[in-house]
């Protein structure tokens, strides 16, 4: 959630940040519906002080006027009596403007609450101007020097690719048509060796968070309250990508949702908090199943692990000081720590600045890191893909949007509490992480060669098949 008092400071700000995203949102109505409800504020606040001095001065004037009625003549007991009556409506009458002021100002907040968690926020200065992912930007690359990705997989390895479904249909490391007939599509078994290399690389990207970064082991709720999705900025924009359990339907209080990152549980763990200083920044990893509908992803990779409902994730969460510069620099050091897992894995890579239209409603900034998987890309005159880059990780600074919808603050001591800013960054996604594993792993033979830093989680075996 944006901040209204910089709203009003700074309208063009965010209606620029919104045309930019590509997000529809009408910030003069905001506006009108702010100034309405502030000044009706304004005229509450003045009706209760008028209220508060007619609390003292009527009980005064009351008793007065009663004493002057036992002794009054019948002809002056009428105005008397009017009097009294006056004096003992005008309490009430107040009363009830009071009620009608509130009742209206807490429809109206209601009514503003739900167009501001519609306001994105404003992407960072840097962030390149652009409609959707192919207006993104390549800032950096990395590959083993021995697989350049600007020649053909044959080219590198001297002979034909096979694809992860190819490659795993004859080494019995997944199967798919069973697995529709348990979940429909997208659905997917892991078996035998391939569900071996899965738990391995969730493994390897979790011990090295933790034991080698020093972030916290957590493990968090997946199955969550509404105010956790749309606290951490995942509704109400995307809530047809989440599966709805309605619990509501069934007498219970709150219907439950399928989070589809371990990120919502890690932000909304410490919501409504107020921390200490100290305490930050707050690093936090988790490993946990994700559930995603892919709605509106039809015909798009339907086929094998790219685009699947179930995954598990290693995520890595940091709250740190409200403070940009600082915010920015974690954003670079989650990056790196990607980086250096994908390097151990020796898995070409690119580093792709998200543009405007891409970052969604939540994000000041996002890096997207893509690997190379000789399965994709366009296909040749052979029928048989050319190979290209596929995104594998996000990386996101979200500044203060996330934590100030949580009320998520920290209090620097003798200070008032400030909204800390959040980032979080993909560590390692499985099972499309085994795409490139698998399929620039390979060998002519149709084995599979594992990937040294998974070995020690593999009993040590350095091949598949």
């Amino acid at each position: 959630m944006i901040d209204l008092k910089l709203l009003r400071e700074n309208p063009d700000r965010y209606r620029v940040g919104a045309e930019h995203k590509g997000i529809a949102v009408d910030i003069d109505v905001v506006l009108e519906l702010d100034a309405k409800r502030r000044a009706m504020l304004s005229d509450e606040e003045k009706l209760r002080a008028e209220q508060k001095r007619l609390g003292k001065e009527t009980g005064v004037e009351i008793g007065r006027l009663n004493g002057m009625l036992k002794k009054a003549s019948d002809a002056d007991r009428p105005g008397i009596e009017a009097q009294l009556r006056e004096l003992k409506d005008r309490p009430v009458q107040l009363k009830q403007r009071i009620a009608k002021l509130d009742e209206s100002g807490r429809a109206i907040e209601v009514e503003l609450r739900n167009l501001l968690l519609e306001i994105p926020l404003p992407p960072d200065a840097d962030v390149p101007l652009g409609a959707s992912e192919e207006d993104n930007v390549q800032v950096g690359d990395w590959h083993p020097d021995r697989f350049d990705p600007a020649k053909s997989f044959e080219e590198n390895r001297g002979f034909e690719a096979r694809s992860h479904i190819e490659l795993g249909a004859a080494l019995g490391l997944f199967e798919f048509e069973r697995s529709v007939k348990i979940a429909g599509t997208r659905s997917y078994t892991l078996t035998g060796d391939g569900m071996r290399l899965h738990q391995a690389v969730l493994r390897f990207g979790f011990d090295y968070m933790v034991n080698e970064i020093g972030f916290t082991a957590m493990s968090v709720p997946v199955i969550v309250r509404e105010a956790c999705m749309e606290g951490t900025g995942f509704f109400p924009g995307g809530r047809d990508q989440a599966y709805h359990v309605p619990e509501t339907q069934r007498g219970a209080g709150h219907d439950l949702f399928l989070t589809g990152t371990g990120e919502v549980g890690l932000m909304a763990y410490h919501q409504g908090e107020i921390l200490d200083a100290a305490r930050l920044p707050l690093r936090y990893t988790t490993v946990s199943t994700c559930f995603r509908r892919e709605a509106g992803a039809a015909g798009k990779d339907t086929a094998g692990l790219y685009r699947i409902h179930q995954f598990d994730k290693v995520e890595q969460v940091v709250i740190c000081e409200a403070d940009d510069q600082v915010s920015q620099q974690w954003h670079k050091q989650m990056i790196g720590y990607v980086e250096t897992l994908l390097r151990r894995l020796e898995l070409p890579y690119r580093i792709m600045q998200c543009c405007t239209g891409d970052l969604g409603p939540k994000n000041a900034s996002m890096i997207d890191l893509e690997c190379w998987m000789p399965s994709r890309g366009e296909t040749g005159p052979d029928g048989r893909p050319a190979g290209a880059y596929g995104e594998t990780h996000s990386a996101s600074r979200l500044a203060d949007f996330q934590c100030r919808r949580l009320a998520l603050r920290y209090r620097v001591e003798g200070g008032k509490p400030v909204v800390c800013h959040s980032l979080n960054n993909t560590v390692v996604a499985s099972p499309r992480i085994l795409i490139p594993i698998i399929e620039m792993y390979q060998n002519e033979d149709g084995s599979i060669t594992i990937p040294t830093a998974l070995r020690p989680y593999m009993n040590g075996d350095e091949r598949i098949g």
